[in-house]
């Protein structure tokens, strides 16, 4: 009888420690819980920064928002007076916090995009759109093709025929930039990589917004590009240094079916 007595007293006991035991958890559960979903001030791009953009004129295009906690990486800043003078390392998009990763150094971002001018070269811009700029998928190091097309005035005989011609051959690109674009919904941020120009060749988006290309060229195709930009047409292909040349030619009407 005594035996029972003890141990239906040590059953009542263990089920009583087992419910505080479950009850503690579950406090302890909703707690986490609460924490994670705590609001955290961070810093969110709001409009698209390009790669080089100093942090003193980033503010019209940073927004302070409330995050869950959980969301928040360790990187992520609260404000930018700690990160003067530094730069974006690559460029920003709408919707991703702003990290600490993202901002170095002018003197680092200078090392990694940098491209030496061959002696005797000059360097010079012209804007395009995408489609123009083999989908915007070129960075600084590579080699252009430059196709300049006259509605007329190609050819002194045929002066009112439409003329094609590859009139710059393999061009190095030494810097890229795309203009600025207001995206209304949140985009994922890029994956780090350790080369920012490099394009992913796993990404499909379709690029949006003119794009600036420096190349350097001699003085006669750096004439050729200005007098093309101003007057003409110009599209570009991606042409390395080892692509074939089968020498100069230009299309006309009569060319294209040949």
């Amino acid at each position: 009888m005594k035996s029972r007595l003890v141990a239906g007293i040590a059953a009542i006991v263990l089920a009583i420690v087992g419910a505080m035991l479950v009850m503690s958890y579950a406090q302890g559960a909703d707690q986490r819980a609460v924490k994670n979903l705590e609001p955290v001030a961070v810093l969110v791009v709001k409009t698209a920064i390009p790669a080089g953009t100093p942090v003193e004129s980033m503010a019209a295009s940073l927004a302070t928002e409330q995050l869950p906690a959980a969301a928040v990486t360790d990187s992520s800043l609260k404000s930018l007076d700690a990160s003067t003078g530094k730069v974006a390392a690559v460029d920003l998009v709408p919707g991703e916090q702003l990290v600490a990763e993202r901002l170095i150094a002018p003197d680092e971002l200078k090392t990694q995009g940098s491209v030496e001018v061959p002696a005797g070269l000059q360097e010079v811009s012209f804007q395009l759109e995408p489609d123009r700029v083999v989908g915007g998928r070129l960075a600084p190091g590579d080699h252009v093709g430059i196709f300049v097309s006259m509605d007329t005035g190609g050819l002194e005989a045929k002066a009112d025929k439409e003329t094609t011609k590859l009139t710059v051959r393999k061009a190095l690109v030494t810097a890229v930039q795309r203009a600025p674009v207001a995206t209304p919904k949140a985009a994922p941020a890029p994956t780090a990589s350790a080369d920012p120009n490099a394009a992913d060749p796993q990404d499909t988006t379709l690029p949006t917004g003119s794009l600036m290309l420096t190349v350097a060229v001699t003085d006669v195709d750096a004439a050729k590009i200005v007098f093309a930009a101003e007057y003409a047409k110009m599209w570009l292909s991606k042409e390395p240094i080892d692509a074939t040349d089968s020498g100069p030619r230009i299309i006309q009407r009569s060319e294209v079916y040949k």
